[in-house]
């Protein structure tokens, strides 16, 4: 009879804090999300778009719908955020902006240890994550 063994895998304290944030962010974006839909769905705050009309513009492509349906893009959509279906979108934001949230939580670990090189890894993702939510970076449009 063959014996494995396992080794024990342990995690950081970055880990474990990183893991929490993590927890809390996506139940608290998740929560977002399901009252927003509920409030889609409720038509307590009137669509940009009407129900009825969602099929007219199936078929089109991004930019055609942006254009006949006049709705901005980029962040731009924040001036729609108070309709019923755009709100969704600020759950949608929140989960995408949790992990730059993590990032930052755990920054100062490795600076109170002095692994720079990890703080530095740790800003440069951040940076990148912030730049490309930025829409400095807009290709196509």
């Amino acid at each position: 009879m063959v014996r494995r063994f396992r080794k024990a895998f342990y995690a950081t304290r970055e880990q474990l804090v990183y893991a929490a944030a993590l927890d809390v962010g996506m139940k608290a974006g998740l929560g977002i999300l399901v009252a927003t839909f509920v409030v889609y769905i409720s038509g307590l705050l009137a669509p940009h778009v009407p129900f009825e009309d969602l099929p007219d513009y199936w078929g089109l492509s991004v930019y055609e719908y942006l254009e006949a349906a006049q709705v901005p893009w980029g962040w731009s959509w924040l001036t729609l955020a108070l309709t019923g279906d755009y709100l969704n979108f600020v759950g949608i934001s929140f989960l995408s902006g949790v992990t730059i949230v993590c990032y930052a939580r755990i920054l100062l670990y490795p600076l109170k240890h002095r692994d720079y090189l990890f703080a530095g890894i740790i800003v440069a993702q951040i940076a990148v994550l912030l730049l490309a939510a930025s829409g400095v970076l807009v290709i196509g449009h």
